[in-house]
């Protein structure tokens, strides 16, 4: 068993990196090139930027809950998924391993929820 068995990552690696140049340079040959001050700012997103004083900003705790939420949905996916597809091997261990995995996410969906994050306005 030697590097043969890489052949096919490496060849997908090609693809998805030959796409991604592929995809900007024809988007610079054949995307429009109007210029605006809209454009030009650093964040764009058609409201006029209100002066800041020069100082640090305070961002809602909105933002981080949502961020944290984000990452909680994010960590419970990326660990249950093989749990689901390799619950049998794992046996009695992997069940309560997992079971307190989900109380321990239930401790971060709670403080989530009694801080409002859940609660779209």
């Amino acid at each position: 068993m030697g590097m043969e068995v890489y052949v096919p990552v490496v060849i997908m690696l090609a693809i998805g990196g030959g796409f991604g140049v592929v995809s900007v340079i024809a988007s610079r040959i054949a995307g429009p090139r109007r210029k605006n001050r809209a454009k030009e700012d650093p964040y764009e997103c058609g409201i006029e930027p209100a002066p800041t004083t020069s100082g640090p900003t305070k961002f809602p705790v909105k933002f981080y809950l949502t961020a944290m939420l984000f990452i909680v949905f994010d960590i419970e996916i990326i660990f249950l998924v093989p749990w689901a597809v390799h619950h049998d091997v794992l046996g009695i261990f992997g069940f309560w391993a997992v079971l307190m995995f989900i109380a321990a996410l239930f401790v971060a969906y709670a403080y989530e929820w009694r801080r409002g994050g859940l609660d779209w306005d």
